[in-house]
């Protein structure tokens, strides 16, 4: 039988444009506001707060995260290159813009070890091209912790004329620049995305690639901060490979260690892992969880600035970290385009960890965002505080987890962290004058716990899938060897090849019948299955289309042990030479039979069927290759008195036969051809023959 397909109207999609582009455009006061209240979504929601039911976990988690911010900022400012001041004002304003304008009620948006890696590797390189030294830091000056000029937190001065500089501007002054340029055009690119609904990028960065690039730069991170842990002084590296010249500069130089910072960072690392796993193990009997970073910086800086580490033992300290708000700037335009390209993945990674995050969560506690939103607020928690000496940002799983844990129920929680933040920030600052970096490294290292156990599960990944095993070794790899950017670059690009290939050389077999039913299935997987007698079923597992045409034809040539080309060649050898041999007379033929045994030699001992079955039901689309292929195989096999019957056809595979002339011009034949399924083909053959 064949089903009538209905008859689609038609659509003009000139008029639709036209019409959806009226209403965009059109402004009525109902209109505005609800765009006001969309582009606002704290708008909606806190009219409707419940106050006595929100308030108390809110404040809670909001205090938490405020207090573990704060360490975290510190630390994460060695990976940005950037001084402490600048990762407090990230964490304080990013809180702030995404309280007003996201749709999640539970991310932790801030300061993130991944993107301020990212932003340190841009801001090295373009220090380097400008000619500082990048280890040239400047001795901590002593004082009241105030705020002081830029030129003069770094020992050398260069009048610059850089990238339309024209002023005098030391190390930290032009490193800012380079960091806030890069996160106002990541941030633009965020906001473009949004208008522009490209939010379908994000599709293209599987499990295996994220997990593989937040491993290989966690092991590029770990590097970074070596140095700081044994207290030596190496140059930093740069471009491609830096991975392994750090290794071989730590190891060349591993007898300058500073006996002070091995023996800190032992008792940090110790203290930490163990706070660590006692929370992870004791979690569901604590009402929040304890505040390991902050204990022990302030434990760590009493001692250094009592014990006089820096001046006794030469101990590295982060040096005076000023209070109060640098005026706002606006980004140099020009440093925006040296690092245009650079901000490009810097914002698909940033916008696609905050989705990701956002839509698990909302998933979690039955809740709905929207992704289009969530790039436009992550744009803006990169515009805007850009212009405030900030950098780029992200929302982080890691304090996320500790807002849920702490009782979180709206973003007001990140506004009690930003107001943490603030604290700091206007009297609590200069107190961290006597810190040493090794602490902070050991906290980097110990927050890279997470990232780092990803090896412990390669195992259960590889048995679960190889191909998505192989995408998470090769990411990693290319991220930790190569570079973070290029290691996203290629991680990408490698999915995307693993998954061509998968089409190129899919899943192909020839289907036996499952007794007394109607069903069929592989010949090779299952057992006691019948062959139908002259009737052979295939079946190809994707679709059909122009890169895996010789696949296809190669796999069902194969199995069905017949190539309907070569023996129609050899029939036309084997029909010249007997007509040579009639011409002269000679009524034995070329093997030695006579002329009416010669009919048997023509039909081979291996064609054992008489209707080739193809089984459609993985075949998603056909392009025109596709279309022309089976045409092909319909004529090759008509030539060799085999009927090639279609079963389990969707309908886009059906109609591009139809366009494609396979069933002829008056799709007169198309019953006979096309069955809905193959029980149908094969009754039909049978009843043919």
């Amino acid at each position: 039988f064949l089903m009538e397909r209905k008859t689609h109207v038609k659509i003009n999609r000139k008029e639709v444009m036209l019409a959806k582009l009226r209403k965009s455009c059109s402004c009525t006061p109902r209109k505005l506001k609800n765009f006001l209240m969309d582009f606002f979504p704290v708008l909606r929601w806190l009219p409707k707060y419940r106050c006595k039911e929100y308030i108390w976990g809110d404040v809670m988690s909001g205090l938490v995260i405020g207090i573990i911010l704060v360490p975290q900022a510190i630390a994460y400012s060695l990976l940005a290159g950037l001084k402490p001041i600048y990762s407090l004002y990230t964490s304080f304003f990013a809180n702030i813009i995404y309280f007003l304008m996201g749709t999640s009620r539970h991310v932790s948006v801030g300061i993130f070890s991944l993107i301020s890696l990212m932003v340190g590797q841009v801001v090295d390189r373009e220090l380097l091209l400008a000619g500082f030294d990048l280890n040239d830091d400047a001795p901590p000056a002593l004082g009241d912790g105030s705020l002081q000029n830029d030129s003069m937190s770094n020992p050398t001065v260069f009048n610059l004329t850089i990238a339309g500089i024209n002023a005098e501007c030391g190390k930290e002054c032009y490193a800012i620049g380079i960091a806030t340029a890069l996160t106002f055009v990541a941030g633009v690119y965020q906001v473009l995305m949004g208008i522009f609904r490209l939010g379908f990028v994000s599709m293209y960065l599987s499990e295996s690639v994220l997990d593989g690039f937040a491993t290989g730069a966690s092991l590029t991170i770990l590097t970074a901060q070596v140095k700081y842990l044994i207290g030596i002084k190496i140059p930093r590296s740069q471009g491609h490979g830096m991975l392994v010249i750090t290794w071989i500069n730590i190891f060349r130089n591993i007898s300058q260690a500073n006996l002070c910072d091995v023996i800190t960072s032992a008792i940090c690392i110790v203290v930490l892992v163990t706070a660590k796993e006692l929370g992870d193990r004791y979690k569901h009997k604590l009402k929040f969880p304890f505040p390991t970073e902050l204990v022990v910086i302030v434990v760590a800086t009493l001692v250094s600035h009592y014990g006089k580490l820096n001046e006794l033992y030469a101990s590295s300290v982060s040096g005076a970290i000023p209070t109060g708000f640098i005026p706002p700037k606006v980004p140099e335009f020009n440093l925006m385009l040296r690092v245009a390209v650079d901000a490009l993945p810097l914002a698909i990674v940033s916008f696609v960890f905050t989705v990701s995050l956002s839509e698990m969560f909302a998933k979690k506690y039955a809740y709905t965002i929207r992704a289009n939103q969530e790039m436009f607020a992550v744009g803006f928690c990169n515009i805007i505080p850009s212009f405030f000496h900030s950098f780029a940002t992200s929302a982080a799983l890691a304090k996320t987890l500790v807002k849920t844990s702490t009782g979180c129920q709206t973003q007001i929680s990140g506004v009690i962290s930003a107001m943490v933040v603030l604290l700091v920030l206007l009297f609590l600052a200069p107190l961290f004058y006597s810190l040493q970096k090794c602490v902070l490294a050991c906290i980097i290292i110990v927050s890279l716990r997470g990232a780092l156990r990803k090896f412990r599960d390669v195992p259960a990944r590889y048995h679960v899938n190889k191909t998505d095993t192989l995408v998470w070794v090769v990411t990693m790899s290319a991220s930790a060897l190569v570079s973070t950017e290029i290691g996203l670059l290629v991680g990408i690009v490698f999915s995307m090849l693993c998954i061509i290939v998968r089409t190129q050389r899919p899943r192909t077999a020839l289907l036996g019948q499952i007794q007394d039913t109607s069903f069929y299935e592989d010949d090779l997987e299952y057992e006691n299955l019948s062959t139908v007698p002259k009737v052979k079923i295939f079946r190809f597992e994707a679709p059909l289309y122009y890169a895996n045409r010789n696949y296809f034809l190669k796999s069902l040539y194969r199995l069905t042990n017949l190539d309907p080309n070569l023996e129609a060649a050899r029939r036309k050898k084997f029909e010249k030479k007997e007509k040579q041999h009639l011409k002269k007379g000679n009524h034995r033929t070329a093997n030695g039979l006579g002329i009416g045994e010669t009919t048997l030699q023509l039909v081979p001992k291996q064609i054992d069927f008489q209707v080739l079955v193809l089984d459609c039901s993985s075949i998603s689309f056909l392009d025109t290759t596709g279309v022309n292929t089976l045409k092909e195989i319909l004529k090759d096999y008509k030539n060799l008195n085999i009927s090639v019957l279609l079963a389990c056809c969707n309908p886009s595979v059906i109609d591009s036969l139809k366009r494609g002339g396979y069933f002829g011009k008056d799709f007169g034949c198309m019953q006979e051809m096309l069955f809905y399924s193959i029980h149908n083909a094969v009754l039909f053959a049978k009843d043919q023959k």
